[in-house]
């Protein structure tokens, strides 16, 4: 029985995008080059890049040239079907190692900016539904960053898993914070409410003067 070969033994299949837009204005140019690393797109040099041939990023490329011809540019979409092996083995390379680097850049967030501020509030006592609810908002950016990575990380870069793992701890970070905060809204709802008529009235002590000057003798 012949086995079928996987999909990774099959070549793959790309898409090279060759670009050129004015100068000027140079938000033009940034504005395309924010749009295609969005979408994960690896650039070989200044204005050529690379992406995998999947029929979501073709539409997005497609509309992308339309963008360039529209601001007075001139570009080429070129299928590239068969590449040498040492070749395709670069560009898989230089996808990895992008990925990599994003995934290394949540673990540093996760790391150095969230656990930071828990750590922040909680030397300060700051147990309040309000910090930990935008505490848990940062916790939902990082973890919306991590799967916009995941969708762009097409050839299993090896930091992922150890990314996932930061954000997990991030996770429990926050569950502990929570909890704290919940035991100290415990506390203050255990303490007795004096109604205000029972609560004893203090005058200011200038008040008291003026009241002692008005006496009569």
């Amino acid at each position: 029985m012949i086995e079928e070969e996987s999909d990774f033994m099959e070549p793959h299949r790309y898409m090279l995008l060759i670009y050129q837009v004015p100068s000027q204005p140079s938000g033009i140019r940034v504005g395309i080059w924010r749009e295609l690393k969005k979408m994960g797109a690896l650039y070989l040099q200044q204005s050529v890049c690379i992406l995998p041939e999947k029929e979501a990023l073709l539409t997005a490329l497609q509309k992308i040239a339309e963008r360039i011809t529209e601001q007075g540019g001139n570009y080429h979409l070129l299928p590239l079907n068969a590449l040498p092996e040492e070749e395709d083995s670069k560009i898989v390379d230089g996808f990895i190692a992008q990925s990599n680097l994003q995934y290394d850049e949540i673990i540093e967030n996760c790391e150095v900016n969230f656990s930071k501020e828990i750590e922040f509030e909680t030397f300060r006592q700051n147990f309040t539904y309000a910090e930990a609810e935008e505490i848990g908002q940062e916790l939902e950016k990082i973890r919306r960053w991590y799967d916009r990575v995941v969708e762009r990380d097409w050839f299993d870069a090896a930091r992922r898993e150890e990314a996932l793992k930061s954000i997990e701890h991030c996770a429990k970070l926050l569950e502990e914070f929570e909890e704290k905060v919940f035991l100290k809204q415990e506390e203050d709802e255990s303490r007795p409410i004096i109604p205000p008529e029972e609560t004893p009235k203090r005058l200011h002590p200038r008040r008291l003067e003026r009241g002692a000057s008005h006496k009569t003798p």
